[in-house]
């Protein structure tokens, strides 16, 4: 638990410029603003949040496919935040994605072995033999047979698709994965397979998994740690029994009160936010989340709450576990 973590980031900046019409006025939009975590070696850190939190721009910084504006990204203790892609490239063998929507990211002029090899040929000095033989391996790592090497993408389902994706990402034997959304555009039937297939892979290849979701149900099945994110910041971090168990930001109850349980008899007193995520162009002053609190007090809509520990592993930005306010309030 004392070991250096492979992923550690710092203050993360991201802004984008966003024009209103042809003579507007240009504005900022701030989808990462100012968040830090670690990641050790072998766990799944998640992040989890509403559409539109940062989340997946988080894991487009981290591997480096975004440039921050600020702060930074240590992999494996070098400082990656600053690098240029020809010094990225050959940290790219030991970060990969997979993204959200596998077909997206499947060329469909190249065959499967072909997308799955691809990155050997980048990365390795295999010859082509060589290469195919390991893609046809690849995929019966992750369930397909070594024929289907053969075929092009648009001949499989989603699931299958995701799969070879998967495939791909492990072929250079990376120690980081980025998963974005990876099952959440899959059937249900099939998201628990893939999800097992990543914790069976993680265990076989000593993987470290940044996961991102927007769906609380497929963390808890995966997830070591979770980071909970609104409007580009994070408001609570915690080791999955603590977060599932003892949620103490508002925004994380009311996630947690929208989880389905399945049993017909039980009875979830459900928390509804009032009002529509404001736009990360023009956030809330003070507390980001106090438009929608049920908590709200008068210092949420002035003042920003520190992102601080509460408890041994357990951090939350919010003023109802700052003593000296609410000795105040």
């Amino acid at each position: 638990m004392n070991e250096s973590p492979l992923l550690e980031v710092r203050n993360l900046q991201k802004s984008f410029t966003v024009k209103k019409g042809f003579f507007g006025s240009s504005k900022q939009l701030r989808a990462v603003d100012g968040i830090s975590f670690a990641i050790r070696k072998g766990e799944t850190f998640s992040l989890v949040g509403e559409s539109g939190c940062g989340k997946s721009t988080t894991g487009r910084l981290v591997t480096r496919l975004l440039t921050p504006n600020d702060g930074e990204v240590i992999f494996n203790g070098t400082d990656i935040s600053r690098f240029n892609e020809n010094q990225m490239r050959p940290l790219r063998k030991d970060m990969q994605m997979v993204f959200q929507d596998p077909y997206a990211s499947l060329n469909p002029r190249m065959k499967v072995k072909e997308l799955v090899a691809e990155p050997l040929l980048i990365h390795t000095k295999l010859s082509a033999k060589e290469r195919d033989k390991l893609a046809g391996e690849l995929l019966e790592t992750v369930g397909l047979n070594s024929f289907h090497a053969e075929r092009y993408a648009h001949e499989f389902s989603g699931g299958q698709r995701q799969r070879i994706g998967i495939a791909r990402a492990l072929s250079v034997r990376p120690s980081l994965i980025v998963a974005d959304e990876p099952v959440s555009a899959l059937d249900v039937s099939i998201q628990s397979q893939v999800l097992n297939l990543l914790q069976d892979l993680q265990e076989e290849y000593g993987l470290t998994y940044l996961f991102i979701s927007h769906d609380l149900s497929v963390v808890e099945h995966i997830s070591d740690r979770i980071g909970v994110m609104y409007l580009g910041t994070l408001v609570e971090s915690a080791d999955k029994d603590t977060l599932y168990d003892r949620p103490l930001h508002p925004y994380t109850q009311a996630l947690l009160s929208s989880v389905p349980v399945p049993d017909p008899k039980l009875k979830k007193e459900r928390i509804i936010l009032k009002g529509d995520l404001p736009s990360p162009v023009n956030p809330p002053t003070g507390c980001r989340f106090h438009t929608r609190c049920p908590a709200c007090m008068e210092v949420c809509k002035q003042k920003a709450p520190v992102f601080r520990e509460v408890e041994p592993g357990h951090q939350v930005a919010c003023h109802l576990y700052d003593e000296e306010i609410m000795k105040q309030a």
